[in-house]
């Protein structure tokens, strides 16, 4: 099924001096002092986190001594207790890889081999439009604001999704919008169309640990849904966004049973498994945060999320609210000519790296020069240093 042409990606214009994506943006960043491109954690360890730590050698240990399954299973159950989903805990179905762009990869196989063509959200981290582009899936961009009301979800779907999937990023990176902004009813709004019209559904959770504990939104069971309705679905989860372990991590993909098994072969065409070692050191970070209600990563995101809005406050950038408070701050740039690129430039020039917002917009990366993206989950000190700066080099830039 072939709607419209495909559109160009951010990367594609010739001769404009742009970085091909994201990616390579936080490989730049990456040598820079104020790194605020990447949304990985680079944080320090609580004080229960460095316990951890220091029991690495015994984690080691333990792992070279038992068995993969027994760390695939204890993991994958301290997983989804944390999440509270005990419906892909009873099912115990779901694959693991190293990383999301690994599970990103098994789906984009299964959609090139299934001859599907994808309604992808926008605006989104270009790694998902790159991974599917680049397995030759054709993709059409759907606007995230058609999720905005319950009311209209349906029939706005209904009119504008004519691929064989849709694929949804919630809580969306980079604006931290969510379904669970309307309790349940969103969800199920998606799940009764993608069912309706035989529409495969895609959902990229990795960044749902930062629904959890918070009194403003509650993840309720949402595998439950998805296996009572008998929709055909993909669910990628990951842990690479939440706890600081210096990216070792591990992304889960979960299927319906009507391409289990299907996506199950693709899957071990890919890889044989994660490391027990980490999985067992994983699995200690995910108790740890049942323990304490991930208080340690939620307030550390807090207090940088405070001290960006402060320091920024009354600037040209203008702090998007979210419905999910994540990892990253999603700010409007209010003025009449700077744009991100060029934002994205002068503060690079002074050390701090944020991510400009063409990229995000895959499809229309002009809409994406109104914003930057900011990531928070950085050491609190850096942190106030890097807003400080960044006040300067806006102040200098101002109207």
């Amino acid at each position: 099924m072939t709607p419209h042409g495909t559109t160009a990606g951010p990367g594609t214009a010739q001769g404009s001096g742009l970085l091909p994506d994201l990616t390579q943006h936080e490989i730049q960043a990456l040598r820079t002092r104020f790194n605020l491109a990447d949304a990985h954690t680079h944080q320090r360890q609580s004080a229960t986190q460095r316990g951890i730590v220091e029991r690495l050698p015994d984690l080691w240990y333990e792992a070279e001594n038992g068995l993969q399954a027994t760390y695939e299973q204890r993991f994958t159950e301290a997983f989804f207790r944390l999440h509270r989903q005990p419906t892909a805990l009873a099912r115990n179905k779901t694959m693991l890889s190293y990383a999301a762009s690994i599970s990103t990869m098994v789906a984009g196989m299964y959609l090139k081999k299934q001859r599907m063509d994808v309604t992808l959200i926008e605006p989104c981290f270009d790694n998902l439009y790159d991974v599917l582009r680049n397995m030759d899936v054709p993709l059409y961009p759907i606007d995230e604001a058609v999720l905005h009301d319950p009311d209209s979800l349906y029939d706005r779907l209904r009119r504008q999704v004519r691929t064989d999937a849709l694929f949804l990023v919630d809580p969306n990176n980079p604006t931290g919008f969510s379904l669970l902004k309307h309790g349940r009813k969103g969800f199920e709004e998606v799940v009764r169309f993608c069912k309706d019209h035989d529409k495969l559904l895609l959902i990229d959770f990795c960044f749902a640990a930062f629904t959890l504990f918070d009194p403003e939104v509650a993840r309720f069971d949402v595998y439950e849904l998805l296996e009572r309705s008998g929709v055909r679905y993909l669910a990628i989860e990951d842990t690479g966004k939440t706890w600081p372990v210096q990216d070792a991590k591990c992304a889960m993909i979960t299927a319906s049973d009507d391409i289990r098994e299907e996506v199950y072969n693709l899957h071990t065409s890919v890889l044989l498994n994660v490391s027990p070692f980490v999985l067992n050191m994983l699995t200690e970070y995910v108790e740890d945060s049942t323990r304490d209600e991930l208080a340690s990563v939620r307030g550390l995101l807090d207090e940088n999320r405070d001290v960006a809005r402060k320091a920024l406050d009354g600037s040209i950038l203008r702090y998007e609210e979210p419905t999910v408070k994540v990892s990253v701050a999603w700010f409007r740039i209010d003025h009449p000519e700077l744009t991100a690129s060029e934002l994205q430039r002068l503060l690079s020039a002074e050390g701090v790296y944020v991510l400009p917002g063409r990229y995000f917009f895959w499809s229309q990366p002009g809409k994406g020069e109104a914003y930057v993206r900011i990531a928070l989950a950085r050491e609190p000190g850096l942190f106030a240093e890097a807003m400080v700066r960044t006040r300067e080099v806006l102040d200098r830039h101002a109207r």
